[in-house]
């Protein structure tokens, strides 16, 4: 186990208590450690005088400036020294280019890159990787000598999905890192605060600088009782989502708690964990237990366990903390989930998924059930899942619908074919992908059906939005635990529950499935297969990043034009969008993935998938220069040519789902200034105004109806633009009538600064 030898010396050496900050071995930089952690929490508590949650402790653990940073919940900006930075390669791509354009020789903290998005799912694991090392092999080539020329760590295509691999190698109780995917949070199943970002922000931690997180609220979520039967961890995070709905944890780290976590394992806490994104959260986190314990020893880390032993305290909440929200779950009555289709926060109880759908004229047949992803592919998964298979193979059953199996990382793949669970699931059916995020993000070559058919997909991943997993908007995804995705493929149907229906074997007899069990670890220890980590050289001088000014994957970055001093006067509204719009919807995945390192190239899907309120079309608005219909870049760019900036309209948590920043890239590109919405997803908005965009929204949300698709709007008052002061919005209407309203913005100073500036990397440059 080379790669976790290495990052032991790393880790053991940077929490060492006679040691402030050491050197890592592993990749270059420094780490935080529980003794500075103590002193700051330390220093904190004295200041607020009162007890603090768990999150609170990491959090303030990690300030820049613990005696003179102000602190209040849902308010202050707090500035952060994170100890990591994770990036998967779709983000990878922007990152590096930005850092690139930074001038700077050397990342100056731990950081990784993981190859797990751009690999497609079509026949296999094997076959895929190999097709995806070949049409991917600029982009490799590329991520991989940035990284050595930059002091970056990188993990080749096949290693595995980014956050197993972080869970697996890097992640550990109160550790701040920050990581270029939404799903980040899945770490805090190891007690770490472990946020999502976009690239921009991950180029200020690279480049050494304070990084800013708004205050987090903290929301309680206590936990009584223990899971059991065909109950799993999946299912806490889906009745979570159905309380609070997507937008429900904005501005707000969950924090579970209470006497049930101990029934959950380090794996399952990390599932909860990371569905976490699908409440808008800023990350979720679990207080340090034996549960953790045991996984550190089983993946290599028991000098790390030992240590949090010793500093336990700091790594779980103090007594008396309070929340902002409390949320009380008991497991013992806590029954088996379906969330879906189309949002990931319309909960229903596996029981009742069948009425509901026939009500609803949901497709009742199940064409394919897929199992894996970053939220579900652990060993216990992945276990869980093949005692069911055997069970209905012992009665001479397959799966009636389509089947596919995920392995979060090289070490859960070759763990599962040696203790033979692959073997299980591949003879009841199921096709193993390689160790890559897949259909999850839309990397599936799908030829069960045509696009627009009707038809049902459950899948154990985390996020269901429209065109999500397979580009057909008429495809109905349900978002579940593995065990129950495992059960409704071998029923074929939504309409089965496990607990109480039966099956019908092979020679006619009736049967149920028993409750699905599976070890919580290995008993033989993991096998961690092939070695697929690349280690920054020493000296790098002589490594050589080239980018073809002919390439259609790669191009270096231009920097954004700085504000003219001047307001904002008729911007046109490129187009007035009608609910959800997701990052998803601003910048398609799937096929689009191969143009992540390519701005321009990649801006031809921007806001494709939104729907336009004058005609509720996607991808179909006026051009108001022209007076002609086009797809919503091509207008966008006309009007660039033509010299008119123009401005987005949209409806609350604009800009929910992934954190690819690209959502906010391709708008200033295409000259795109302001986005005005009634609300924001956190990330989304944070990437806005790190490329100079203004992220606004209507102090009045009902102002959002006065505004047409056809009107201009100025924004007025920016030479006094300061936090907390809102601007003026002039509406000009076709038929010469005005509205004026009020806008808001969460800009700090620092912030105003990069608007100024015309984007983050440009005020890092000013400041150099």
């Amino acid at each position: 186990m080379r790669t976790q030898w290495n990052w032991r010396l790393h880790v053991s050496a940077a929490f060492n208590a006679k040691a402030k900050v050491a050197m890592s071995r592993f990749e270059p930089g420094t780490s935080i450690s529980y003794e500075k952690l103590h002193e700051n929490i330390d220093i904190v508590r004295k200041r607020l005088n009162r007890p603090l949650t768990l999150s609170e402790k990491i959090v303030y653990g990690h300030l820049d400036d613990p005696v003179g940073q102000d602190i209040a919940r849902g308010r202050t900006y707090l500035r952060l020294r994170p100890d990591r930075v994770a990036m998967q390669d779709a983000t990878a791509q922007m990152a590096m280019l930005q850092f690139i354009s930074s001038g700077l020789p050397k990342v100056a903290v731990p950081s990784t890159i993981h190859c797990d998005h751009l690999i497609e799912a079509q026949i296999g694991g094997v076959e895929d990787l190999k097709r995806a090392k070949e049409v991917n092999q600029e982009v490799y080539n590329f991520l991989a000598t940035a990284g050595a020329k930059y002091g970056v760590g990188f993990w080749k295509p096949g290693s595995g999905i980014i956050h197993q691999i972080i869970l697996e190698n890097y992640a550990y109780p109160g550790v701040l890192l920050i990581g270029t995917d939404s799903h980040t949070p899945n770490g805090g199943g190891l007690g770490s605060i472990c946020i999502g970002v976009g690239g921009a922000d991950a180029v200020d931690v690279m480049a050494g600088i304070p990084w800013e997180l708004k205050c987090p609220n903290v929301i309680g979520v206590k936990l009584t009782g223990s899971l059991s039967g065909w109950t799993s961890p999946k299912d806490v995070i889906l009745k979570v989502a159905g309380i609070l709905t997507v937008k429900g944890g904005t501005g707000a780290i969950v924090e579970y708690h209470g006497p049930g976590v101990d029934s959950i394992s380090c794996t399952g806490m990390a599932t909860i964990c990371n569905m976490g994104a699908e409440i808008g959260a800023t990350t979720s986190v679990f207080p340090y237990n034996h549960r953790m314990k045991t996984y550190l020893n089983k993946t290599g880390r028991a000098d790390i366990a030992a240590l949090a032993d010793e500093h336990k305290d700091d790594l779980v909440p103090d007594k008396g903390c309070k929340y902002d929200h409390v949320i009380e779950i008991n497991l013992s009555e806590l029954k088996p989930h379906i969330n879906g289709p189309f949002t990931p926060d319309l909960a229903h109880p596996v029981s009742e998924i069948g009425a509901v759908a026939e009500k609803n004229g949901w497709p009742l047949e199940v064409k394919v059930g897929l199992i894996g992803s970053c939220t579900n592919s652990s060993y216990e998964d992945m276990g869980r899942a093949a005692s069911l298979a055997k069970q209905a193979l012992d009665k001479g059953l397959k799966c009636k619908a389509a089947f596919t199996v995920t392995p979060g990382s090289e070490q859960i793949r070759a763990t599962i074919e040696r203790d033979g669970f692959s073997k299980i699931l591949r003879d009841v059916g199921g096709v193993v992908l390689a160790n890559a995020c897949g259909p999850c993000i839309g990397q599936w070559d799908r030829k069960d059906v045509k696009m627009g058919e009707k038809n049902t997909i459950v899948t154990s991943y985390n996020r269901n939005f429209t065109s999500r997993n397979d580009a057909n908007p008429a495809t109905h995804a349900f978002v579940t635990s593995p065990e129950i995705v495992t059960a409704l493929a071998i029923a074929g149907t939504l309409k089965f529950d496990p607990e109480t229906d039966y099956l019908t074997a092979a020679n006619g007899e009736k049967f149920k499935l028993e409750p699905p069990n599976g070890d919580e670890l290995p008993a033989r220890d993991f096998d961690p297969g092939q070695d697929t980590y690349q280690h920054p050289p020493a000296e790098s001088g002589s490594v050589m990043v080239d980018v073809s000014p002919t390439s259609t994957r790669l191009q270096l970055l231009e920097p954004f034009d700085k504000w003219n001093g001047k307001d904002l006067e008729d911007l046109q509204v490129l187009i007035k969008v009608k609910g959800k719009c997701t990052t998803d919807h601003i910048s398609a995945a799937g096929p689009w993935l191969k143009f992540r390192g390519h701005l321009d190239n990649i801006s031809n899907n921007m806001l494709i998938g939104a729907i336009n309120i004058e005609n509720d079309a996607v991808n179909k608005i006026k051009n108001r220069l022209t007076g002609e219909y086009g797809g919503v870049p091509d207008v966008a760019r006309h009007y660039k040519a033509n010299g008119l900036s123009w401005v987005v309209v949209g409806d609350d948590n604009y800009g929910e789902g992934s954190s690819r920043e690209h959502a906010a890239l391709e708008p200033r590109h295409l000259g795109g200034r302001v986005i005005l919405v009634k609300s924001f997803a956190r990330i989304h908005e944070t990437n806005l105004k790190k490329q100079g965009m203004l992220p606004l929204t209507f102090a009045d949300p009902t102002d959002y109806d006065k505004i047409r698709p056809d009107d201009k709007l100025s924004i007025m008052g920016l030479a006094t633009f300061a936090p907390g002061k809102p601007l003026k919005g002039v509406v000009k209407h076709g038929d010469g009538s005005q509205d004026i309203i009020t806008l808001n913005h969460t800009f700090n100073e620092n912030q105003v600064e990069w608007f100024h500036a015309g984007s983050a990397l440009n005020r890092m440059k000013e400041l150099q």
